[in-house]
């Protein structure tokens, strides 16, 4: 695989798992728990579809067939879709989504984190503008998760459950490829069984925090990477996609 592939296809899975999340967060408008809960998730959700635009914004260039941020996002196929399968999960209940974001955000800002120092300047300028809504997006859900774990006895039991359901989807996260060998080789990217370390550190402390455990199974999902999604997937970009499919070329 040359360089140019494997960039080509690292910031298309960037953009796609931005992408994904920022559509579960905008399912949640006008249905957060508080009014100051909601004003923060409209403003996570934007900044998850801004770094998706930059990133296949980039992406297309790299690729140089004339193909942009529309294109990535509204007409490619569902098996063309690289996002983590966790990312695609139902929002459930308020306990389920902090959980989802918590799991993810950790790994996340560990991986833009070490993208500011690789050595293509344009995704390591992405990632710099990224992290810092990150690191903030990180902190406030760690802080909710807490704040649910070691709150009431229902509070414990249902954020518990919901990490027991997470759980078994955060390892793909780690499972590393060829893409991800060229870019930590050719371009000085992250080091996943560094990031997973460090991801383990900060989780575990987090839970022990909100009093919480990690589930005894330990058996993981995979199959996002390679366009292999679960039953969640379809309707949520059936729904994202459906004025672009709809009507063609459409300028708003």
């Amino acid at each position: 695989m040359s360089k140019e592939e494997a960039l080509y296809r690292y910031v298309l899975r960037l953009g796609d798992n931005a992408l994904v999340l920022a559509q579960r967060l905008i399912e949640l408008v006008a249905h957060g728990p508080e009014l100051e809960e909601e004003m923060a998730n409209a403003n996570f959700a934007l900044d998850y579809l801004g770094q998706a635009r930059m990133f296949y914004s980039y992406a297309g260039e790299v690729e140089g067939e004339g193909r942009g941020e529309d294109y990535f996002a509204f007409m490619r196929g569902e098996r063309e879709f690289a996002n983590f399968l966790l990312l695609e999960q139902p929002n459930g209940h308020f306990g389920d989504t902090i959980a989802r974001s918590v799991l993810f955000e950790n790994y996340y800002l560990l991986q833009l984190e070490a993208l500011t120092r690789c050595i293509d300047s344009r995704l390591a300028e992405i990632a710099a503008r990224s992290v810092k809504e990150i690191r903030y997006h990180q902190r406030h859900d760690s802080q909710w998760l807490v704040r649910l774990g070691d709150g009431t006895p229902e509070s414990h039991e249902r954020i518990q459950q919901s990490i027991n359901d997470l759980w078994p989807f955060t390892g793909e996260m780690f499972l590393g490829d060829e893409v991800d060998t060229v870019i930590r080789e050719k371009y000085n990217g992250p080091d996943l069984g560094v990031l997973k370390t460090a991801w383990e550190l900060r989780t575990l402390g987090t839970l022990k925090e909100a009093t919480l455990h990690v589930p005894d199974d330990q058996w993981m999902h995979s199959g996002g990477r390679e366009g292999r999604h679960t039953e969640h997937f379809g309707p949520l970009i059936a729904e994202m996609q459906y004025m672009q499919r709809s009507y063609p070329g459409l300028n708003w």
